[in-house]
């Protein structure tokens, strides 16, 4: 649990961090990469990186680079022009935090993640291994989605749900999502001036999806996507902080506790490591209908779901479920 004291966060405890830069704060309004807000960002990084901290970074603005080579005004909607903006961007992308992290004397790796790397439990697993040496190494991590070959609609994959599966993957400390917004208000800011910060939320807490709102114009999530990835980071014992990147030394000022954004605290249930797993399923291919009896069992007892409980079985891969179409395990 991260304490306040004299009015600062206690943060000097997360070693291991997981940093999520959105496209708005990376491109010029969506104009391309933007090299001085990227050798910006890169110095604040290292000075984390040189003061002991792990850092692992999820990078979006490929799309939004590779709109520019292309010429397009307008994002695509179809998924193969998706894909070819991201295969294209793509290249800038990494090659542009390459080179502005080599000026401080850091070195990174390109990796390049889909859901079905992360459902498939090998697969997962050798992600995990490889990410783990990585860090052992001193070198930062470059992570982004696998766009060009992911056969779902690219919006399903935002990356602010790709870094709480990361931050679960290596067992972070800490996540940070940097965005154009001061955080998590009560009510929408842009309509309406006087919506409230929240400084402290519960990651779990139900009623901060209706607060929440959708994606813009250039990036692929919005405070929706924010409050589900703090959700989803909290399941495993990892918290989450949502703050400006538009605010000066941002990442600094965070790790030294001062209150700005909002911070996701989880509860003291943490999950297991392949119940976490698990959770980040986020589309199911089937589910099970079960009776009273199992539901019971499972959410009262703990115990394992028999044969003798099932009702029905849908698909191929199985989401648990009463009669009235709630989940009945929450992993």
């Amino acid at each position: 649990m991260i304490e306040v004291v004299d009015g600062q966060r206690q943060l000097k405890g997360c070693k291991r961090i997981v940093v999520k830069i959105g496209s708005s704060l990376l491109t010029a309004n969506g104009q391309g990469l933007d090299l001085d807000a990227i050798s910006h960002w890169a110095g604040q990084i290292a000075d984390l990186h040189n003061a002991g901290h792990e850092i692992i970074l999820v990078s979006s603005g490929a799309v939004a680079e590779g709109m520019v080579r292309m010429k397009l005004e307008n994002r695509p909607t179809d998924l193969p022009s998706l894909q070819a903006c991201a295969a294209i961007g793509q290249m800038g992308l990494i090659q542009t935090w390459s080179s502005v992290l080599e000026k401080h004397s850091i070195q990174t790796a390109q990796v390049l993640l889909t859901h079905d790397d992360l459902a498939d439990r090998r697969r997962y697993l050798n992600s995990c291994d490889a990410l783990q040496h990585l860090i052992d190494w001193h070198v930062i991590p470059v992570i982004n989605e696998n766009d060009t070959v992911s056969t779902d609609e690219i919006r399903f994959g935002d990356n602010d749900t790709l870094a709480a599966m990361v931050a679960g993957q290596v067992h972070a400390d800490l996540l940070i999502i940097l965005t154009d917004q001061e955080g998590m208000f009560d009510s929408d800011p842009r309509s309406n001036p006087d919506a409230k910060l929240f400084h402290t939320v519960r990651a779990m807490d139900e009623s901060l999806f209706d607060m929440a709102g959708g994606g813009g114009k250039f990036g692929r999530g919005g405070m929706l996507t924010k409050v589900r990835a703090a959700r989803l980071a909290a399941k495993s014992g990892c918290p989450t902080l949502i703050a400006s990147g538009d605010s000066d030394c941002v990442l600094s000022r965070l790790m030294t506790g001062e209150m700005l954004g909002t911070l996701f605290i989880t509860d003291d249930d943490r999950v297991t490591a392949h119940q976490q797993w698990l959770a980040a399923h986020l589309q199911t291919a089937g589910r099970l209908v079960i009776d009273d009896g199992a539901v019971k069992a499972i959410k009262e007892n703990h115990r394992s779901l028999l044969p003798v409980g099932v009702k029905a079985v849908e698909g191929q891969k199985t989401l648990v479920i009463d009669d009235d179409g709630n989940v009945c395990v929450h992993y």
